[in-house]
């Protein structure tokens, strides 16, 4: 067990290091683009295009190739490219030979490797933590440092970037690409040796296709994912139009404003760190099913008390929907463990990722398609009305008998 122990802190300190990394890529990443290379912010919006755009081609593929490797081996190497890609961007940039068109292949490049190092690492920590309530307590504690990263990263990586610099920046980004190989690197556990299964002719398109059967005839992973599909679409549109929303529509600040987007740094770590108690008290499937009905309650508030009380209202029902977010993130993630075999656990994890990725892209168009037709306040209440959906999607089959069984 102290070997467990051990092994789970590396992984989660270097990944929280990664995930802090990558924050400081999000802001520098635009500012190279335009500042130091003079391309048009509209070029610069290629650059987190170019990062996600392999999740779409390789999600699927990702997962039937992982489930036939080690998966610490594979994030592993996926690290190291991400490092040599954005150690290229640095040394390239010092030295004054940086071009745009570069600089997207080696974000392009560092995607692709993203979204099997995603892959691998969804479908890692059931090979290391066998028993399932530690389980859930190791996914609500790397669940807590994403939501961390995202909330916080941001307000650090701004005094950061202006204190060091864009190279800098991206100089920081490289180590802790870094230390998370060597964090990965010092785990002494190792993966149970799978036998090979034979790479006859058409080997992929099978496996992809037996994960998706899987997952649609599961009677709790395919409500689950459906559910996460649905809520994300229509989430998106709400994202997307949040911010113009807030400036146009309300009238708020800029501060304001960032007010509003970082209300999420209360809610995320509060339903994260009671999922395990939920779960406990009421089970998995009663806790998904009161943690979406929470995290929509919120997002049907938000354009509800936003036309009342302005930037309060929003911040209020933006804490409540990341609360109940918060909490499915980790219990979802842990029934997907300990629902689907070893061998598929890769396969399974695709198939969430490329729906879920999907399903942002495609609200982000309805957001703007809405947004043309019938303004920004339209596409917010849209969004937040159409999150509504996820809980007839979640609450059938399996989840339904045990959500609902006496």
């Amino acid at each position: 067990m102290d070997d467990v122990r051990r092994d789970f802190g590396l992984l989660w300190a270097g990944q929280s290091l990664s995930l802090f990394g990558d924050q400081f890529m999000k802001l520098a990443l635009p500012l190279v683009a335009v500042t130091a290379l003079g391309v048009s912010p509209a070029q610069a919006a290629l650059l987190p295009f170019a990062l996600f755009l392999p999740f779409l081609p390789l999600g699927l593929p990702a997962g039937a190739i992982v489930d036939r490797l080690p998966r610490r081996t594979v994030m592993l190497v996926c690290d190291g490219v991400q490092a040599v890609a954005f150690g290229a961007v640095w040394v390239l940039l010092a030295a004054g030979l940086l071009t745009f068109p570069l600089l997207l292949g080696l974000v392009l490049l560092s995607g692709c490797a993203v979204v099997f190092f995603q892959v691998a690492y969804s479908s890692y920590l059931p090979t290391l933590i066998h028993d399932r309530e530690r389980l859930h307590t190791g996914n609500a504690r790397l669940s807590l440092s994403e939501s961390a990263a995202n909330a916080v990263g941001p307000m650090v990586a701004g005094p950061l970037i202006h204190a060091l610099g864009v190279v800098g920046a991206i100089a920081a980004n490289v180590v802790s690409f870094l230390a998370s190989v060597l964090s990965l690197t010092l785990i002494r556990h190792r993966e149970p040796v799978r036998q090979a299964a034979a790479r006859e002719r058409g080997w992929l398109r099978r496996d992809i296709v037996e994960g998706l059967r899987f997952v649609a005839g599961h009677p709790l992973l395919e409500p689950i994912i459906s559910c996460g599909t649905t809520y994300v679409l229509f989430l998106s549109m709400v994202e997307t139009s949040l911010v113009l929303y807030c400036r146009d529509v309300l009238g708020l600040s800029p501060q304001w404003i960032g007010v509003v987007l970082g209300a999420a740094a209360a809610g995320f770590p509060i339903g994260n760190l009671a999922s395990a108690r939920l779960v406990r008290r009421f089970g998995a499937p009663r806790t998904l099913v009161g943690a979406a009905a929470l995290s929509v309650a919120g997002l049907l508030s938000m354009p509800v008390l936003g036309a009342q009380v302005g930037a309060v209202g929003l911040v209020a029902g933006s804490i409540v929907h990341c609360v109940g977010e918060g909490a499915f993130g980790p219990t979802s993630l842990t029934v997907r463990h300990t629902a689907a075999p070893a061998e598929l656990l890769g396969r399974v994890g695709s198939v969430h990722r490329f729906l879920i990725w999907g399903a942002m892209s495609l609200g982000a168009l309805l957001a703007a398609a809405v947004t043309a037709l019938a303004g920004l306040s339209a596409a917010v209440w849209i969004g937040a009305f159409g999150t509504a959906l996820c809980l007839p999607a979640l609450v059938r089959r399996g989840v339904r008998a045990a959500a609902f069984s006496r």
